[in-house]
């Protein structure tokens, strides 16, 4: 009886193996990691995030709804906005370092189907209305087509056919 409650007793203090491509081992699923790198960089955030978010947040731009610090596959990423599926970055002098990294996140971001919008800080901050401008502009043009205004009125539908 002792050696089963040993048994159950290890067994409980073992963390499950996590499934192919979800950990590192620990049982936490990498989507849970990404969640509280998310929540550190919302509240972290630099000087041109938080000038920036204050003019995305609440739909305050065009009615689009942005989130930020959005956990999207492996990345987190700036600024969001779902329905239009486009992706704002903001970059400061350390990307310049890392422009294939980038690169390659861009790629795999826009073959899950996001466009990927790239501004440097020193844009954000010095030329806020342009990046605003060509934030819409670019919503605009990506945005997908309004669904079909409903179906035809009786009587409609046999003069189409």
């Amino acid at each position: 009886m002792t050696a089963r409650k040993t048994i159950a007793a290890r067994q409980a203090q073992r963390a499950p193996s996590p499934l192919r491509g979800e950990g590192w081992g620990e049982g936490v699923p990498a989507s849970k990691r990404k969640v509280g790198l998310a929540k550190r960089l919302r509240r972290d955030q630099t000087d041109a995030e938080r000038t920036l978010w204050f003019r995305l947040r609440d739909r305050r731009l065009s009615g689009l709804k942005f989130k930020r610090q959005m956990p999207i596959h492996h990345y987190v990423v700036d600024f969001c906005c779902s329905d239009v599926r486009l992706i704002v970055e903001l970059d400061g002098g350390q990307h310049g370092v890392c422009a294939e990294a980038d690169a390659a996140r861009t790629k795999r971001l826009e073959e899950l189907g996001y466009l990927v919008l790239r501004f440097w800080n020193n844009d954000v901050l010095t030329n806020i209305d342009g990046v605003l401008e060509t934030i819409v502009s670019t919503a605009k043009q990506h945005s997908p087509e309004p669904p079909h205004p409903g179906p035809l009125p009786h009587g409609e539908r046999e003069k189409c056919a």
